[in-house]
């Protein structure tokens, strides 16, 4: 097994653009430590990055170095974490970049590949983009252990490096660039990587309003345009490009996020898109100094112009100045009156009602230039300032609310007894529960009263839906647009939330309801992705459910969650149900004349849905994206995917194209046909096998807990959210990104991969493993699941984990776990190879080799760094320092393992 692991990877080319990179940046930050601290600490730190990046080009284990560590102090082992950490995120930098110019240079991205398909015609696409909307969702889950402060700087080396290859050829240049890349290393090296205090909700605002503002509001629109641009169509596109966020809004299990977090969220976001847009007017009126000396305007123009204050006899004749300066003051007010002053002082101009008020003057001003002879001018900067405002409005991020079924429950519970109408709706059957909600959201009355006390978990509840109204009456209807129901295990949970949504006025009564938000069901175990075809189905029998879709588009949006499904079940079998649950809701949906969207929560890592996005939406059934998809985007992802303006482009012009793709020409696929029985049982294999270990076994709790940094972990101040929902020790309570997120620390991964090797024995012996051979090729979707394992195997390293099975006290309960964890590793292995056809890991996708190969010397080092300083912790050296040193070890193999919660 351990000779296998480190030969799993092709052996890399000599040289390599990443290595040139990561050797300069690496150079540099020696330097910095040598100068900061001294030539032994220097010593000790390239000591150590010799040997594991000599032990890895050869092909041998680094393990054994951990020997040498612990000779030294719990100072220079922290000193040596710091140092790790930021080889790691150079690591990354300099690999991400060269990528970035690799696709530059091939000069054709996902966009361009598509107008080259026959299938893709322009009729096509503009059909398909008329009635889908794609969006992610940026959410708070805490995998992201890097402060804002950090990834800053780190932002501020990748921008020097086109400089630095922009001036190759000169020495003098090149010297100045790389002096200032030191620069911001040392300052990199001397800014505190981990938080004092535990992260608030207003920190995880802040830092997606960072993205938010760094990425979407100028990318998403050039997106949009692209489009627009490459199949000739004319004027804004549809509103099929928006981006989403939970960050202030998600209150599943987080006692922090109330009412106030939920507006401080959608002003901060309003704050980036108004002054975006006040940029851009600010800057058209720079550009557009024609004069009606020379070319006509349309009479609105003139009349918008009129409304200006005076104009100075030089723009008398300048007609669209006049007019913007009336614009720029009208939405200066507007930011005024929505989120507090702007740098600008008031104007008296009478603020925007609606974004479509703004939009309005928007078009006075193309219109006008397009009907006299400037179309170009129109197509420009107004018309990317059009483009923003349609998928933004004055909110920028669609904020969903999302809370637990139970307190739904709960809240209802007390409402309807407070109001005389039963004692305790809990108690009631389904049907009847029903019965009873149905006729509730038929009648006009409100069930709260001023003359009762409520419990404070209702009147939370009731603050929020309230707060929601009061946000989309000042914002508009698109600032709070959903709400997620987590754990929806019956039609009553769809219902109780349409009653707290009516309390607040965002749910009208009547023969023709109006529900003013998309609620939206989030089937999350095993068990409830096998019913929820049942749920919906009986949810679309109700009159009052298909009056409710009738008033949204007959659309019903439905949440497909990775991550407790994985957790309940395994990888392969949490793959195989969310697919069986996808396809069952789509013949419920297609019987009852109703159209679905899907909204995929996945996490980084694979345990928890990860893994390439544009294969995994192509890998999709069929007509699961025909009205388009949401994706969350958890934890480090979002940096990484959307931190860089460039990569955030990219990023969604692959989720575009990938929709397009599934959504007009969807593949066949043999895992819904002729194979799915032999999926069916291979999942039923993994999911034995997973149970038996994690579920069945004695002891395995605290196997999982004395193996992993887990304990450490629950002590990061990485998110604002408890890592479990309740006080108990058992895996079934804990959260699934904790869950992942150990694992991932301890090299072992099981999340991503237990169970696949025993499954696949299983059908060997029972003479069916020429169908599962059979069912690779002919399945992208099967394909897609082997090939995102693969990819956790190739980060995985069992020599490294089997290292921290030796910290669980009981060395029997220790020996037998790792061992069965062991096998198992080698069976996959082994599945994997045989069915792909490699002699090792990744073969067939040598960049990704490459990519990896890179980063894991120092995620190694780090892992050794990070169990002496683990052994020293459990026995008995608790001190600020060694649990500071864990901590930043946790937050280096997180940044260089990338998806690793």
């Amino acid at each position: 097994m351990a000779e296998r692991q480190v030969l799993i990877l092709p052996q890399p080319p000599a040289d390599t653009a990443s290595r040139e990179l990561v050797r300069l940046l690496g150079r540099q930050l020696g330097e910095v430590v040598r100068e900061q601290h001294g030539q032994t600490a220097f010593d000790h730190v390239e000591g150590l990055r010799r040997h594991v990046v000599n032990e890895h080009r050869q092909g041998r284990s680094a393990v054994p170095l951990i020997r040498r560590l612990t000779y030294l102090s719990g100072r220079d082992l922290v000193l040596m974490i710091r140092a790790f950490a930021i080889f790691s995120q150079l690591a990354n930098i300099a690999d991400d970049y060269v990528v970035r110019c690799e696709g530059a240079s091939a000069g054709e991205g996902p966009l361009e590949g598509l107008r080259q398909r026959p299938e893709m015609t322009a009729e096509r696409v503009y059909e398909y983009l008329a009635g889908a909307l794609i969006c992610p969702v940026i959410t708070a889950h805490p995998t992201e252990v890097r402060r804002q402060s950090i990834i800053e700087r780190e932002t501020a080396i990748a921008e020097l490096l086109p400089s630095h290859q922009l001036y190759a050829a000169s020495k003098s240049k090149r010297a100045a660039i790389e002096t200032r890349l030191k620069r911001e290393i040392r300052t990199l090296w001397q800014t505190r990587m981990l938080r004092p205090e535990r992260i608030h909700v207003t920190d995880e605002i802040d830092n997606a309003a960072a993205i938010l503002g760094r990425t979407f509001v100028s990318q998403l629109p050039a997106v949009k345009r692209k489009i627009a641009e490459l199949y000739g169509f004319e004027g804004p596109l549809p509103t099929v490009l928006q981006v989403g966020s939970w960050v202030g809004g998600d209150r599943d299990g987080n006692p922090f996020v109330s009412a106030k977090s939920l507006e401080y969220a959608v002003r901060r976001f309003s704050g980036i898109a108004l002054d975006h847009y006040l940029e851009q007017l600010h800057l058209l009126g720079r550009e557009l100094s024609l004069s009606d000396e020379f070319v006509p305007v349309s009479k609105a123009l003139l009349a918008l112009a009129a409304q200006a204050p005076a104009a100075s006899a030089q723009k008398a004749d300048e007609p669209y100045r006049r007019a913007l300066t009336h614009v720029h003051a009208r939405l200066t007010s507007t930011r005024q009156a929505l989120v507090g002053p702007a740098t600008t002082p008031e104007t008296g101009e009478q603020p925007y009602a609606s974004a479509g008020q703004f939009a309005g003057d928007l078009s006075v001003i193309a219109n006008s230039l397009a009907e006299n002879g400037s179309s170009d001018l129109a197509e420009g900067r107004i018309g990317e300032l059009r483009d923003a405002l349609q998928s933004f409005g004055f909110h920028l991020a669609v904020m969903d609310l999302r809370q637990n079924s139970a307190v739904h429950e709960r809240a209802v519970t007390e409402l309807l007894r407070e109001a005389g109408v039963h004692e305790n709706y809990s108690t009631l059957a389904e049907a009847d529960r029903t019965a009873l909600l149905v006729h509730e959201l038929s009648s006009t009355r409100i069930l709260r009263t001023p003359y009762r006390h409520y419990s404070d978990e209702t009147a939370r509840e009731l603050d929020i839906v309230n707060t929601a109204a009061q946000l989309r009456s000042r914002f508009g209807p698109g600032t709070v647009a959903n709400y997620v129901i987590s754990m929806a295990e019956t039609v009553s949970d769809l219902l109780e939330t349409c009653i707290l949504l009516k309390e607040a006025g965002l749910f009208i009564p009547g023969e023709k309801p109006e529900p003013a938000l998309r609620v939206i069901p989030l089937f999350e175990t095993i068990k409830d992705l096998r019913n929820c075809p049942v749920i919906m189905r009986e949810f679309f029998a109700l009159p009052a459910g298909r009056a409710m879709l009738a008033a949204q588009g007959n659309i019903q949006e439905v949440m497909i969650g990775y991550s407790d499904s994985n957790k309940d079940g395994g990888y392969v079998t949490s793959n195989y149900e969310i697919r069986a649950a996808i396809r069952g809701l789509l013949g419920e949906a297609k019987n009852a004349g109703i159209s679905l969207r899907f909204f995929h929560g996945r996490g980084g890592t694979v345990g928890r849905g990860g893994g390439p996005s544009f294969e995994a939406t192509r890998a999709l059934p069929e007509g699961a994206v025909a009205t388009g998809i949401r994706v969350t985007e958890q934890g480090e992802v979002v940096a990484s995917k959307y931190g860089n303006p460039d990569v955030g482009r990219r990023t969604l012009e692959r989720m575009v194209a990938a929709a397009l793709l599934a959504g007009i020409v969807p593949e066949n696929d043999a895992a819904d046909e002729d194979l799915s029985a032999v999926f069916g049982q291979f999942s039923a294999n993994a999911y034995r096998a997973y149970r038996a270990l994690v579920y069945e076994t004695a002891g395995f709790g605290t196997y999982f807990r004395q193996s992993t940094p887990l304990p450490e972990i629950s002590n990061l101040k990485i998110g604002s959210r408890p890592s479990s929902r309740t006080n108990s020790t058992r895996i079934e309570d804990l959260r699934a990104i904790p869950w992942v997120f150990s694992w991932s620390q301890a090299r072992v991964m099981l999340p991503g991969w237990y169970g696949f090797g025993a499954a696949v024995s299983e059908l060997r012996q029972a003479g069916r493993g020429e169908e599962l051979a059979e069912l690779y090729h002919r399945s992208p979707f099967f394909r897609t699941v082997v090939a995102n394992l693969e990819m956790v195997l190739t980060k995985s390293n069992l020599e490294i984990g089997e290292r921290y099975a030796e910290l669980v006290e009981d060395r029997e309960l220790a020996k037998t776990i790792f061992d069965r964890i062991s096998a198992e590793w080698s069976a996959t292995a082994d599945a994997v190879l045989t069915l792909t056809g490699q002699t090792r890991f990744l073969e067939a996708n040598p960049a990704l080799a490459e990519s990896i190969r890179l980063r894991l010397p120092y995620i190694d080092a780090l892992n050794l760094l990070q169990l002496d300083l683990l052994r020293r912790r459990r026995s008995g050296n608790g001190d600020e320092e060694t649990l500071r040193g864990i901590h930043m070890s946790v937050n280096g193999i997180s940044a260089g393992l990338r998806n690793s919660g």
